[in-house]
């Protein structure tokens, strides 16, 4: 299963995106409301929305060009990738790319509830301060 954000410009060089994608603390800024648990640790993150299981993610790797978050959880196959392209010195073209496996009937619930979760991601990206 793949699935896309919109593309967004955000207003911070390459650079500041990403040392801002590398660290863990960060992440619970792009978060949707209805954020009930957020706890760091060395590698990543564990959250909790209302309504859905506790996800557990690990910061995998930070380019200049990607950032990737993969399922800390062996029972789910999955990858979340900001793609990164910088347009100039203050711009950032970023793109939310989500990469699972999943059998069709997780797949089935998961499906809207995600791409929700993904352009509120993006939202949240494009709006950083």
């Amino acid at each position: 299963m793949n699935l896309e954000g919109r593309k967004i410009i955000v207003n911070k060089s390459s650079k500041e995106l990403v040392e801002i994608l590398k660290s863990p603390e960060n992440y619970k800024d792009f978060m949707p409301d209805g954020l009930q648990k957020f706890e760091t640790r060395e590698d990543g993150f564990k959250f909790g929305l209302q309504g859905m299981p506790e996800i557990a993610l690990k910061i995998d790797e930070v380019t200049d060009r990607k950032a990737v978050l993969k399922s800390a959880s062996s029972s789910l196959d999955f990858s979340l990738t900001a793609t990164i392209n910088p347009l100039n010195e203050n711009q950032t073209e970023v793109q939310m790319l989500f990469e699972g496996k999943f059998n069709p009937f997780i797949k089935m619930m998961v499906e809207k509830p995600l791409q929700n979760f993904i352009n509120t991601l993006t939202d949240k990206i494009e709006a950083y301060k």
